[in-house]
């Protein structure tokens, strides 16, 4: 019997957003609008996204015993997320995003890894992820998290299903590094980039590949266009919902707990794509990867889900 219904294992990072007035190129300058420090990483916003819309959640990540650690371990706990698999380490620095957006929502991303790069396989606790029914995947910067990933799907049990979004710091590793995650995967969630990263190919072409390669369901993000979702029989190009765009961080992270929420409530895959693009709406209409994540009440806003 599953304890979870999503557990997430990516990067936990405090985000540190700098509204600017643009974001300066080289030798050039600009300056700040606005500040703003929040709780980040890619798969933990999805499962924060996750909990905020009914599902029994928790996570597996790694942080230090310092003021960003705490901050990561409290944020989660508010969110009714499951801290137990977090490990917390006595030396080093928890995760760090330092992040600059411009007017128009653009950004851009420093990463300061810190501890996130620090796993061992044997530091996973096995028993906690075999305890739900979908296990959630994003990137970490170095070799040896990515390493630990990928054995844990190997050993992982056939009955949890894996869902994955690579983002560019895994895509840039080709689709030949990715291959023992991916051939385990049930949902890879990417973007279009990503998408031809990895293929080389346009999204309907690059999605064919994909199932080729044996993921059952492969779903684009496509930003303004919306999202293309396919499951090797069905296939659908879904409209975004037309809102004030404040900040794009964390949109991708929003499109993938809506997406997921209406995989683990049995709906059909074009519900599930609209529902992702519901929340993702929701998410860059405020600053920050969380601020605007919708609750599960918010959902009837979306007709038919």
């Amino acid at each position: 019997m599953a304890k979870f219904d999503v557990v997430g294992f990516g990067a936990l990072n405090v985000d540190k957003l700098f509204k600017v007035n643009k974001i300066a190129g080289k030798d050039e300058e600009s300056f700040v609008v606005d500040y703003h420090e929040s709780c980040g990483g890619s798969a933990a916003n999805t499962i924060v996204g996750l909990a905020r819309l009914g599902l029994n959640t928790g996570f597996v990540g790694k942080v230090a015993d310092d003021r960003k650690g705490k901050l990561l371990l409290n944020d989660f706990k508010e969110e009714n997320v499951d801290t137990k698999g977090i490990v917390v380490v006595k030396k080093g620095q928890s995760g760090l995003v330092m992040g600059f957006v411009d007017n128009k929502g653009e950004r851009a991303l420093y990463v300061a890894s810190g501890v996130n790069d620090k796993w061992d396989f044997k530091e996973v606790n096995g028993d906690y992820v075999e305890k739900t029914k979908f296990l959630h995947l994003s990137s970490f910067v170095g070799n040896k998290s990515f390493e630990t990933q990928k054995k844990l799907v190997e050993q992982l049990p056939e009955r949890v299903k894996v869902s994955f979004d690579p983002g560019a710091l895994y895509a840039k590793r080709g689709l030949s590094a990715l291959r023992p995650i991916i051939r385990r995967v049930y949902a890879l969630l990417l973007n279009e980039t990503e998408l031809k990263l990895l293929t080389g190919r346009e999204y309907e072409d690059g999605v064919t590949k994909l199932v080729e390669e044996g993921v059952n369901i492969v779903a684009v993000k496509l930003g303004k266009k919306g999202c293309f979702v396919a499951d090797g029989e069905e296939s659908y190009l879904i409209e975004p919902f037309k809102v004030e765009v404040v900040d794009t961080t964390g949109a991708g992270d929003a499109w993938n707990a809506g997406f997921l929420s209406g995989l683990h409530k049995g709906k059909r895959l074009r519900e599930c794509g609209a529902i992702g693009n519901f929340v993702a709406s929701k998410c860059i209409m405020r600053m920050g990867a969380r601020t605007g994540l919708p609750r599960s009440a918010d959902l009837h806003q979306l007709s038919g889900t």
